[in-house]
């Protein structure tokens, strides 16, 4: 389903994929809790094997509440169709198990998203599957790399988690097409509302709505969305694989896309206040926010965002033990590991995500101690700088 060109994301957000009335008559999506579909009679079975009717089959293939979410979905992503999934860990790697065989190739950003990169680098080349890591900045090194034999994918993020580089999604798009590779953009932490990779040329957009998409940090789902072949053959393997969301996070993820935009307006504006904030604070050694000057994908960002997100990492002038009292001494801010909801969440990434790791191999992948990740909630903007101030202030003078 793409997006009616008199239609904006809005309105979508609000109206897309859905009909204006459901069954009873209820202006919500109902929760169709069932895992089996009754057949009338023998004619109908033949009937919808057949391809003549729409209906459905067995809970693992769909299901009434999930196909309103995909349709809302691949409306406000422009896709022609869109998948869910019961995480965005479960999209990743559903889609790369599914488009990728031994022998094949498959180029990825740095600074990915922990899960994904493990997966990439533990899982997949068990099977056999070469991976090659470039800098989001190093074009030169991507179209080197998309040269090698049996290169199928180009996995990327923007922005990425949690230094928030931004790629040149166009020329990724471009110079993946002439590898005859498929571009796929992990853009959770952009949404549609700051971000549109379809329209840059990107084949699969993937987000984990658990976070923004969602908003309100009470659902697990994930999502792909690109042209209806592709997308096709993935919701076939979603199928044997058996990722099946359930009808209940549909209806919240439903739920939480009708307010996606106001949601974003609000996180895009307090994140660049409190990004400006923490520029400016003695205590911040290292700030990493794409709209700011001091980022170094600012230019980039400026034309290809509509908006900078709420999520801001940065590094403090400290050991780690400060930099887990400051934490610790945030009072708005929970400390937790996930972002994009209403309240503000903030994490030591040495701490929470890579703990397994020791001090060397933290430092290799960018998890140093003094680290900070933020997600700026819908709080009101002026109490959570407060909140960090006298944070900020106590843990360095203890």
């Amino acid at each position: 389903m793409t997006r009616p060109a008199t239609q904006k994301l809005e309105t979508l957000a609000v109206r897309g994929g859905e009909p204006r009335s459901h069954a009873y008559h209820s202006v919500s999506t109902p929760i169709a809790c069932t895992a089996t579909y009754a057949f009338e009679d023998s004619r109908a079975i033949q009937e919808h094997f057949a391809g003549r009717s729409e209906r459905h089959e067995y809970g693992r293939y769909g299901n009434p509440t999930v196909e309103v979410a995909e349709r809302k979905l691949a409306a406000l992503e422009g896709a022609e169709d869109a998948l869910l999934f019961p995480s965005g860990m479960n999209a990743v790697t559903t889609l790369l198990l599914a488009m990728l065989r031994p022998g094949d190739h498959i180029v990825v950003t740095s600074d990915l998203y922990r899960r994904t990169r493990q997966f990439v680098v533990s899982v997949l080349a068990r099977y056999g599957i070469e991976h090659t890591f470039i800098e989001p900045d190093d074009l030169d090194a991507a179209e080197r790399a998309l040269a090698k034999p049996r290169t199928r994918l180009l996995l990327t993020e923007a922005p990425s988690n949690p230094y928030l580089r931004i790629v040149d999604v166009a020329r990724m798009a471009e110079l993946a097409s002439a590898a005859r590779a498929k571009l796929i953009v992990d853009a959770t932490l952009a949404t549609p509302c700051n971000l549109r990779p379809l329209e840059l040329g990107a084949h699969v957009v993937l987000h984990s709505c658990t976070k923004y998409l969602g908003g309100h940090n009470d659902l697990l789902a994930g999502v792909l969305c690109g042209n209806a072949a592709l997308i096709g053959a993935l919701r076939d393997a979603r199928g044997i694989f058996g990722g099946m969301p359930d009808a209940h996070a549909a209806y919240l993820l439903l739920r939480g896309l009708k307010t996606l935009h106001v949601r974003m307006r609000q996180h895009n504006e307090s994140g660049l206040r409190i990004a400006e904030f923490l520029g400016q604070h003695e205590r911040v050694a290292r700030l990493f926010y794409p709209g700011l000057p001091s980022h170094p994908d600012h230019a980039l960002a400026q034309r290809q965002l509509k908006g900078f997100g709420g999520v801001i990492s940065f590094r403090l002038a400290a050991d780690g033990v400060t930099t887990s009292r400051f934490v610790d001494g945030c009072r708005l801010a929970s400390i937790g590991a996930s972002m994009g909801g209403v309240e503000t969440l903030i994490q030591q990434p040495a701490l929470l995500a890579h703990s397994e790791l020791s001090p060397e191999e933290r430092a290799a992948i960018g998890a140093h101690d003094d680290l900070v990740r933020l997600s700026v909630g819908l709080e009101h903007t002026d109490d959570l700088i407060a909140d960090l101030s006298q944070a900020l202030n106590a843990a360095f003078h203890a």
